[in-house]
């Protein structure tokens, strides 16, 4: 019987996917958010549903059969204020993802504190491409949801009728302002992709401890006759993984690993490498995609995929054709010999890891990192030495000022000033500007053909991905 759904925080990755799910199968969805920015805002027009801004009380009217409360929302706001005051049936996103569209489903769930947005869009066009490969009456096809847009398929979400696979990413942020668990316990996974864990999301977890206990949780999940798929040069992650009841499988560059990645070598953003299994030659792997951190997202995928029966002809050639996803090292414009270059870093590792697939990618070429603090792990000062030792690998730098800093307590907020000042004691010139605005005015003079932009940060960023380019060809 279709509903009238209503998304409050519509534009978040998995609450816009959510919102497509439903529309897919009959229901009326509405959705608000305080500020909409791609891709998730363009994903949504495109499928003509409308987003109300700001958050008003008057946007439930007419009352909806079922609320959805995004887990950004917290009391005081003035749609969940309503919904309890009124007693309008509400859930999250996670556990309506469960109720709805995850029962007599085969799940795989990747998850990691790195890489499960692109680990996932990978395996699900390892299976999608298996799919293709068999043709018509192929169980393989997969349903999705992926906290991005995957370039392959166009969209971060599909529901396909009829096939069992189902493959999630899964968050370890919190549920909603009434579930503080993380998302992916909700899943329930059949197997799963351990990448990496690391302290991260400094505003719901105390510690690494922490974080760890949420892994261990997920791992604890996994049935008996399940697999876990794990990253093999992390201590934590052997820790998380330890007293699994299913059996591990640890993929990575180590020996000795069940899925071991060998000869790997990059050329021209191009990455190619030989998967061992079990010590054997299991498959030669093409990635048209650099860096060391984006094989190891491939080797996961392909592990999981392989161990479920996904012949190793649609692996290859699956990785070969991937696209990526949208806002990882996505290439935004190319103006006067300029590369400007979007990626979504939430982490000093993760920045780590953009800058030196870039360095491959674009060997002899300056390149700039530009970085918003905006998550709330980069907000805080807990990894600022970290992040000077990500930034170094950069030839300039330069920071905005840190995103709604005022919520951040003085003694716990990241100082832009501290970062600036430790790069240029290492030789690495840096500059604060306070916004996307003055970034560009500081900029746009001062690059030069072959020049390589890369633009760090988890939101809008002020436009800054358009002001950019159009500043550089107005020179």
């Amino acid at each position: 019987m279709a509903k009238h759904v209503h998304l409050i925080g519509i534009c978040g990755t998995a609450m816009a996917s959510l919102a497509g799910m439903l529309r897919a199968q009959g229901h009326r969805v509405t959705g608000s958010d305080v500020a909409a920015y791609p891709p998730m805002s363009d994903q949504l027009r495109e499928m003509g549903i409308a987003i109300m801004e700001p958050y008003a009380a008057a946007n439930l009217d007419p009352r909806p059969d079922l609320v959805v409360v995004g887990n950004a929302i917290s009391r005081g706001n003035v749609e969940l204020e309503r919904v309890l005051d009124e007693r309008i049936p509400m859930t999250s996103m996670a556990a309506l993802i469960h109720d709805e569209f995850l029962a007599g489903r085969e799940r795989f769930v990747v998850c990691g504190t790195h890489g499960k947005t692109t680990t996932t869009s990978m395996l699900a066009w390892i299976y999608e491409t298996a799919a293709m490969l068999e043709g018509d009456g192929s169980n393989w096809a997969p349903s999705f949801l992926i906290g991005g847009v995957a370039e392959n398929f166009g969209t971060s979400f599909r529901v396909q009728e009829g096939t069992k696979p189902f493959i999630l990413e899964g968050d370890e942020y919190d549920t909603a302002f009434f579930d503080k668990g993380p998302k992916f316990l909700h899943y329930f996974p059949d197997a799963a992709v351990l990448t990496h864990v690391e302290f991260d999301h400094a505003d719901v977890y105390a510690d690494l401890e922490a974080v760890k206990v949420a892994f261990k949780r997920m791992v604890n999940l996994i049935p008996r006759r399940g697999r876990l798929v794990a990253y093999d040069a992390s201590e934590n992650v052997t820790e998380c993984a330890a007293k699994a009841f299913c059996k591990v499988e640890r993929y990575g560059l180590l020996d000795g690993s069940y899925w071991q990645a060998v000869e790997l070598r990059q050329d021209a953003g191009i990455t190619k490498w030989t998967l061992l299994r079990g010590g054997e030659r299991f498959a030669d792997l093409t990635l048209p995609m650099a860096g060391e951190h984006n094989a190891m997202n491939a080797t996961a995928a392909a592990a999981l995929a392989a161990g479920q029966g996904v012949p190793v002809e649609a692996i290859e050639a699956a990785l070969a054709s991937f696209k990526s996803v949208k806002r990882r090292l996505e290439v935004k414009a190319e103006v006067a010999g300029v590369t400007v270059i979007d990626d979504f870093a939430h982490h000093p590792t993760a920045i780590r890891e953009t800058l030196r697939a870039l360095r491959a990618a674009y060997k002899g070429r300056r390149l700039w990192a530009v970085l918003e603090p905006r998550s709330n792990t980069l907000r805080r000062n807990v990894f600022e030495r970290e992040l000077v030792e990500s930034l170094a690998l950069a030839d300039e730098v330069v920071l905005a000022a840190v995103f709604k800093s005022d919520a951040i307590p003085v003694l716990e907020r990241m100082e832009p000033l501290h970062v600036v000042e430790a790069l240029r004691a290492r030789g690495v010139p840096a500059v604060v500007c306070g916004d996307a605005d003055a970034i560009v005015t500081e900029m746009a003079p001062r690059l030069v053909a072959g020049d390589v932009v890369a633009i760090l940060s988890n939101g809008g960023f002020g436009g800054i991905y358009e002001k950019l380019p159009k500043a550089i060809e107005a020179r």
